[in-house]
């Protein structure tokens, strides 16, 4: 198994031990635990210690634990957005991860220029504290509505972004949870931007996208029709099997955990059934379970 690039899930940091026992049966490899904004009044260390326990028992990894807000205003239900990054780089390795993941952050209602200074502020003082205890940071490619211009989340959602931040805090231990689904949102071809990009992904999200090409070409992305529609694996455009040859020849050893809970058709009664789906899938786009070479 360890040779292998594990699949697993998103799981609710609060709700992990809880959730956890449920869905692991279906063959889950990894968890990547996630909090909204803060961490609240979650114990990291005693959820860390009782999530060991069961990766002990059901042989899973923890891939990343990580924090979504905003961590560049401080304002309003993002003003403990900071502090939670902190405790997670500093709780990381109690739950045998070294990967802390999230938005960057912008300043709400300005460009992704006006945003870097404010991020190289913030980020290459978490970059310093990580890189103390051992941990990469790894940013979501999503733009949570925002564009170039304007936004309220999160500036790491465009290559020239990327190139942008990466520049202005050179730290080797800052990088990318990647999916496709977010560039394909943006009409960006993410197999090409993958292979460019490799080096930098930390941590994948396995989210999938649909296309519909033919609203794009009739009413164009700004008309009254869906264009796209963020899809779980298996049900979208993406070759999944190009994707992980792309990570395997780049030497990823990082895991692919299913951002469930957005698929139109697979959802409420039928998430699981759409998450183990999707599970499952991509097993078989890596090549199925591990089998040693004969000695």
């Amino acid at each position: 198994m360890e040779e292998a690039l594990r699949i697993g899930t998103l799981v609710g940091g609060g709700d992990a031990v809880r959730v956890i026992p449920q869905i692991v049966k279906h063959g889950f490899e990894s968890f990547s635990l996630t909090f909204w904004q803060t961490t609240g009044e979650t114990n990291l260390a005693e959820t860390a210690a009782r999530v060991r326990e069961l990766a002990a028992e059901h042989h899973f990894v923890i891939s990343a634990v990580g924090v979504f807000g905003n961590p560049l205003t401080g304002k309003g239900d993002n003003a403990d957005t900071l502090a939670s990054w902190e405790r997670l780089i500093d709780h990381a390795h109690l739950f045998g991860t070294d990967i802390v993941n999230g938005f960057t952050g912008r300043l709400t209602d300005c460009s992704i220029d006006e945003s870097i200074p404010k991020f190289a502020e913030v980020f290459g003082e978490l970059s310093r504290r990580a890189a103390d205890k051992g941990v990469r940071i790894a940013f979501e490619n999503c733009s949570m509505g925002g564009n170039w211009q304007t936004g309220d989340w999160n500036i790491a959602h465009n290559p020239t972004a990327w190139e942008k931040m990466f520049n202005a805090v050179p730290a080797d231990n800052l990088g990318l949870e990647w999916e496709p689904c977010h560039q394909m949102v943006a009409l960006i071809d993410p197999i090409p931007q993958l292979r460019k990009w490799t080096d930098k992904v930390f941590h994948v999200h396995g989210k999938d996208a649909t296309i519909a090409w033919d609203i794009v070409k009739e009413y164009g992305i700004h008309g009254p029709k869906e264009y796209v529609w963020h899809r779980t694996p298996g049900f979208g455009d993406t070759n999944w099997t190009d994707v992980i040859s792309i990570l395997r020849q780049a030497g990823y050893k990082g895991t692919i955990d299913i951002e469930g809970w957005h698929d139109p058709v697979y959802r409420d009664e039928l998430e699981m059934t759409g998450q183990v789906h999707a599970l499952n899938y991509l097993k078989t786009c890596r090549g199925g379970s591990f089998v040693p070479n004969p000695r």
